[in-house]
Formats: structure tokens, C-alpha cells, sequence
């Protein structure tokens, strides 16, 4: 991999500039709620754009956010908070233009409750159903994709299954065959419990866990009681279907299958995977649109990280990059 390839970090230290973080100033974003339907199960979609959405308009670009194991879709993707601070991925590229979207998946958050396991083939069955509508609400006939953790890899299963729908792809937090992972190698001492059972606990103490298993001081404290606050509402448990891939059936995402645009973001700090395993991901991707950014001061969650102004920039600046010229243009 050369220096080109792999984007410095530091370089986008001046990225604090486009950083909206508690501007009271802030236009108001419009957003909405939606069904998509599953067959039988009802998935809860939710929308942000800077003004309502109005007949014969010109489509805005569309940015789908996919949540992982954990953590339902709006406290990883629309957290404002009180006090500390605009986290919310929704919000700040709503206000820089894009029409936003995320979704429960199925037994999380306000989706159906059901005796599937949710796991990552569930979670590309999700996104066909969610897309699907994103397509007919907007007219845009192509997103872009952003995934983290386990949401990535249904973000990266979904593109194989659907390439005709991806416009770019950002993967963070993301996963390839997990070797040498300190967190799924800890994970994986329950394996026989996810095989066995398809909901695991989920309390504050876990929550807390996410911001310092990896490396303490990399969050605001405050951030993991206020989601904590939010994502208990809706139970104290959650599906064992994506930790039971990620630690038994890696690798998931094939990257010669992988026909987009892709931006890798792995937080320095992170825990889910190793730099070798990213990087041999990274090499095996077709497209030659590619970028590898490893942003400093961070863990696993780069969104919800002190430095999230950092992942902002770099998926700003690589959903809004220029097309290429053709062969020979000036």
C-alpha cells in the first residue's frame, strides 16, 4: 500500500472548520418517520433533510446509515447531547445537503420483535426493504452507504447483493476476517451462548463499555449515559445473530464483490480489527476509488468519538469528490 493510498490522518486536523457541533445558529432540519415492510415485520425508518420534501423537486443526494450489534439506529446516528455537544451524523450532513436516512433493524429500536436471531443476512434483507422505499420516497435511484461495526457488514453484504443500488460506500469500524482481534477474541469465550440463544443482556454497564474497552478517554463520559438513557427504552436486551458472525463465520464481506467506491475508516484505537486485516481488505478491492483513513484519537466508534469531527470531514469529502475525467480529457 503506498503513502497515497493510505490518507494521513493528521492532514485533516483543519476539518474543526466545517464541524457544526452545538451551533445554536443551526438551521432547523425537517425530518420524518417511515414503515418499511418485511413480509411480516415492520422496520422503523427515520429521515433528515434540510426542508420537507416536495413534489417534482431535484433529488438531494441520499446517505443511508447502517447501526450495529448493539445500539438501535437514531442513538447511534441522531444523539444531540444537552450540554456536550451535537453528535448526530443525521443533523450535520442534513445540513451539508444530503436527505439522510436510517432504520431499525428488525428487533431493535421500534422495529417488530421476533424470534430471529438478526443476524447479518437478516440485516441485507432489512436494507433491501428499507432501500427499496428510500427509492420511492426520494427518486433516487442510488445511495450512498455508510456502516459501522456489524453494520458494515451488512452494508457490504447488501452491496454485493445489490451493486445497482450503491453510489459510494463508507465502512467504519468494520471487520474482514477478525484475525488477531482483542475484542473478538474475547467475544468469542460466548460462542456456544449465541449459538444457543438469539437475544443477549444489554445494560448501562455494557453500554459504558463500548467507550472504554478500547482505549479510556477517547469519549466524552457523558455520551454513554445519555445513550444509555436512550437506547434502554426500548428493552434490556438485544440479538445475538451479528456476534455470532463476527466471531464463528468471518469473513462476510467478499472485497472482489465489492464493485463501489469504498472509504475505510478504522478509529487508531479500535479493537474490532487489526491494521493488517483492514489493509489486506483495502488491496483485494476492485475499484480503484478507494481510500484507507485511520483517524487519530479514536476507538471503535469514530461517530461518536471527541474527534467525530474528524470522520465528518473525511466522509464529507469523499461523498462530495468530483467524478472522474475521462481517458485523455484535459
Amino acid at each position: 500500500m503506498t503513502r497515497r493510498d493510505m490518507i494521513a490522518a493528521g492532514a485533516v486536523a483543519a476539518s474543526t472548520a466545517l464541524a457544526q457541533t452545538g451551533n445554536p445558529a443551526a438551521p432547523k432540519v425537517w425530518s420524518g418517520e417511515y414503515t418499511a415492510r418485511k413480509g411480516s415485520v415492520s422496520l422503523a425508518m427515520f429521515r433528515k433533510r434540510m426542508a420537507a420534501p416536495r413534489a417534482g423537486e431535484q433529488p438531494l443526494p441520499v446517505l443511508f446509515l447502517v447501526h450495529g450489534s448493539s445500539i438501535s439506529s437514531r442513538p447511534s446516528f441522531d444523539l444531540t447531547v444537552p450540554g456536550h455537544g451535537e453528535y448526530s451524523v443525521m443533523n450535520t450532513f442534513a445540513q451539508r445537503g444530503f436527505d439522510v436516512w436510517t432504520m431499525d433493524h428488525e428487533n431493535y429500536g421500534r422495529s417488530s420483535r421476533t424470534e430471529s436471531n438478526s443476524d447479518i443476512a437478516g440485516g441485507v434483507e432489512d436494507l433491501k426493504a428499507g432501500i427499496e422505499l428510500v427509492v420511492r420516497e426520494t427518486g433516487r435511484q442510488k445511495v450512498h452507504l455508510c456502516g459501522e461495526s456489524s453494520g458494515a457488514l451488512r452494508a457490504g453484504a447488501y452491496a454485493m447483493a445489490k451493486p445497482e443500488r450503491i453510489d459510494r460506500l463508507v465502512f467504519t469500524a468494520f471487520t474482514y476476517k477478525g484475525d488477531n482481534s482483542p475484542t473478538l477474541t474475547e467475544r468469542a469465550k460466548q460462542l456456544d451462548f449465541y449459538r444457543t440463544n438469539n437475544l443477549r443482556p444489554l445494560d448501562r454497564d455494557m453500554i459504558r463499555s463500548i467507550f472504554t474497552r478500547d482505549k479510556a478517554g477517547t469519549s466524552d463520559p457523558a455520551l454513554a449515559e445519555f445513550l444509555a438513557d436512550q437506547e434502554l427504552k426500548f428493552g434490556e436486551q438485544v440479538p445475538t445473530g451479528t456476534y455470532l458472525d463476527m466471531t464463528s463465520h468471518l469473513p462476510i464481506v467478499d472485497p472482489a464483490k465489492v464493485l463501489a467506491p469504498v472509504l475505510l475508516v478504522r478509529g487508531e484505537y479500535d479493537g474490532i480489527a487489526t491494521m493488517d486485516d483492514l489493509a489486506d481488505f483495502y488491496k483485494r478491492l476492485p475499484n480503484g476509488d478507494r481510500q484507507f483513513i485511520v483517524l487519530p484519537g479514536m476507538a471503535h466508534s469514530v461517530g461518536l468519538g471527541l474527534n467525530r469531527h474528524l470522520f465528518w470531514h473525511v466522509m464529507h469529502a469523499f461523498l462530495t469528490m468530483p467524478g472522474e475525467k475521462p481517458s485523455g480529457a484535459a
